[in-house]
């Protein structure tokens, strides 16, 4: 069997809130998480998505503890080396992308 290329990392704390926004909003059967990116213009260069889909064609898809990560295979030059993360504070709650890559 084949190593599939995994070019995002996804967190053990950004793992289980997924498992737990799939199973608490009913998201169906044989959808995955989605990450990629949208284009950005200026200085502000491009943002990271997150979010629940089916495989498309044209998609990198990897399992990540059970849980099905589609990437699309265009996207992968701008996601290589990406770690999602999940910060739960007092004054914030929600995913973070970390990307060692795009150090300033």
């Amino acid at each position: 069997m084949s190593q599939v290329l995994e070019p995002v990392s996804i967190t053990p704390k950004a793992l289980k809130e997924v498992k737990s926004i799939m199973s608490t909003k009913s998201i169906p059967e044989g959808y995955g998480l989605r990450i990629g990116v949208k284009g950005g213009s200026g200085c502000g260069g491009m943002g990271y998505l997150l979010g629940f889909d089916k495989p498309k064609e044209g998609d990198i898809t990897y399992q990540v503890d059970g849980v099905n990560v589609h990437v699309e295979k265009r996207q992968t030059m701008y996601l290589l080396g990406l770690e999602v993360d999940f910060y739960e504070g007092a004054d914030a709650r929600g995913f973070t992308f970390v990307n060692p890559e795009k150090e300033e």
